[in-house]
């Protein structure tokens, strides 16, 4: 159990602390500020662990299975609670927004998880993350972050009725999840065999 497994556990500890504290935090200022430096710190643990594990050769496979789905288990649960939050309040619009958003990134990692999984019985060792890969993430973290202070902004200070910010950032975020799991099915896509 090395430190960059031990930040993978924390990352999946924080995660239903983030939920708790995104649901039950009643004043929207303080919870959408609080929400979002929890989940701030929670997916700078997925920074850390990749670099410090690269660095001091700390790769294991607990960590090659554990860190993706840490990974994975963050964002789900993020931006499922923000579609509860949102419904919660009564903003409807944003609330559809966040349903779609949260059926297509699941259904992006769905999809590249079984096109790595027909790949690995295949024998081909899997495919590094590339641009698209690290771009959607980095987009998804954004747009989450966005939703969370905008939330405290629009309804905790009552600044505006429309989550502006945040529906750039999910176009974004959704633009980068389409565009990974379209290039991982070039990748990927070539081990298919049509006739099995």
């Amino acid at each position: 159990m090395n430190l960059p497994n031990k930040l993978t556990i924390l990352r999946a500890i924080l995660v239903p602390v983030f939920i708790a504290c995104l649901l039950y935090i009643p004043n929207a200022i303080i919870c959408g500020l609080v929400s979002a430096a929890v989940f701030g710190i929670t997916a700078f643990t997925d920074f850390l662990d990749g670099k410090i594990a690269r660095e001091r050769k700390l790769v294991t496979k607990f960590g090659k299975f554990m860190d993706p789905l840490a990974d994975k288990f963050m964002v789900f649960c993020a931006l499922l609670a923000i579609t509860v939050k949102m419904f919660q309040y009564g903003i409807t619009i944003m609330g559809h927004v966040m349903v779609w958003s949260c059926a297509i990134v699941f259904l992006r990692e769905l999809g590249v998880t079984s096109l790595r999984m027909v790949a690995a019985k295949e024998g081909e060792a899997p495919i590094a993350a590339n641009f698209f890969g690290k771009a959607k993430t980095v987009t998804q973290i954004i747009a989450i972050v966005a939703i969370l202070l905008e939330f405290a902004v629009v309804v905790g200070i009552g600044f505006n009725t429309y989550f502006i910010l945040s529906y750039v950032a999910i176009g974004v975020m959704l633009f980068m999840t389409v565009a990974s799991g379209i290039n991982y099915l070039k990748i990927y896509g070539k081990h298919i065999d049509p006739n099995e």
